[in-house]
């Protein structure tokens, strides 16, 4: 293999499994919408409005995998507080379609709805420029990338990881959970940031607004994929996944791991911001129960499920466990986090690589023609 080649995208994932790849995104991007809006609601093959933004919410879900496989998977990194960056992301968005409908609440106030009914006189100082679409993209990506170089700046410098690290991330998500849920933070508190009207002018209220929201998010997920599968398989992968395996002989070749785990903490921030930021206006809701560190716990199950240090592994770990979940919370509430357990201990004891580590044996298995 030459030069070129050693160094393509395709190293790694072959051509094949690049062309199921796509085959899998052109379903989820254009023929799922094309089902919803073309194809009658009396065909067997219509699917109902609101699917819509369910799949679009499992779809921010698998972006959140994706973000958290990045820094686990291929850098040995257990985050248990990544809820916090998704909930920084969908607050971000949350602000901003408040801005954009003032006058239109139930106080036709200028001010969100919230602040009239807490008595607020004016508009914080941190709620300014959010009226502006470009602004919203720029904080959604800021925002949560700013807060997590700072805090994974001191972490790492500090060398702090293991155990250690997933307990200080947890008690980071526990500590802004509190801090938003209290009132004079000016984001809603307990109820958060609701009552949506429209974005960029259009109702999320339309089914075709619903519809375009789904796409942009599958859209992004997509490229999202193909961003993380450039990294995994550039010369910073290779070091990211040496740091994972033996960090203190990375050390002693003369790389500084402080640097790769900085960077790569940050853009899985990032990634879980944008995330947030595309499952707000689908859900219609952001408040501090999604920092509630149970979801950061459960974002970490998912890839545990689907495979670590496996991208698409990551991804249909997500869809698996939030499929269950929605059917479970709907046919027997009482019995989910029962099923979520076993889930888990049964994935960690028999399946260690996840689901697509099972079916990494069966294609093994089936190539060597079953001996």
């Amino acid at each position: 293999m030459n030069k070129r080649n050693e160094h393509s995208i395709f190293t790694i994932q072959s051509k094949k499994a690049w062309i199921l790849t796509l085959i899998i995104a052109v379903f989820v991007i254009v023929v799922i919408p094309i089902l919803n809006m073309a194809v009658p609601k009396s065909s067997a093959f219509h699917i109902p409005n609101y699917l819509i933004p369910l799949l679009g919410k499992f779809l921010c879900y698998a972006l959140v995998a994706l973000a958290i496989d990045l820094i686990w998977g291929y850098t040995g990194i257990l985050s248990l507080g990544h809820g916090v960056f998704f909930a920084l992301g969908g607050y971000v968005m949350g602000m901003h379609l408040m801005r954009v409908m003032a006058g239109e609440g139930v106080y036709k106030s200028n001010l969100p709805d919230f602040m009239v009914f807490l008595n607020w006189k004016k508009l914080p100082w941190y709620w300014y420029g959010f009226e502006h679409f470009w602004f919203t993209l720029l904080m959604i990506v800021l925002v949560p990338g700013i807060f997590a170089f700072i805090f994974g700046f001191f972490a790492f410098r500090s060398r702090i990881k293991g155990v250690y690290f997933s307990i200080i991330t947890q008690a980071m998500t526990y500590a802004l959970m509190l801090l938003f849920f209290r009132n004079e933070t000016g984001f809603g508190g307990n109820n958060g940031l609701t009552d949506f009207k429209h974005i960029l002018g259009f109702s999320l209220y339309q089914q075709s607004t619903k519809v375009g929201l789904y796409v942009v998010t599958g859209i992004i997920l997509f490229f999202s994929y193909i961003l993380g599968k450039y990294i995994v398989q550039s010369k910073l992968g290779r070091v990211l996944t040496a740091i994972r395996d033996a960090e203190s002989k990375v050390m002693f070749s003369g790389y500084n791991p402080l640097q790769y785990k900085l960077f790569i903490w940050t853009l899985s921030a990032i990634l879980c911001g944008i995330a947030g930021a595309l499952y707000v206006p689908q859900v219609g809701i952001i408040n501090p129960s999604e920092m509630h560190p149970a979801n950061s716990i459960e974002m970490a199950i998912w890839v545990a499920v689907g495979g670590r240090g496996s991208l698409i592994g990551a991804i249909m770990g997500a869809e698996l466990i939030n499929g269950a979940k929605s059917w479970f919370t709907q046919a027997y509430p009482d019995l989910w986090l029962f099923f979520l357990g076993f889930i888990f201990i049964g994935t960690t004891l028999f399946l260690p690589e996840g689901i697509i580590g099972l079916f990494r044996k069966f294609t093994h298995h089936a190539k060597s023609g079953g001996n």
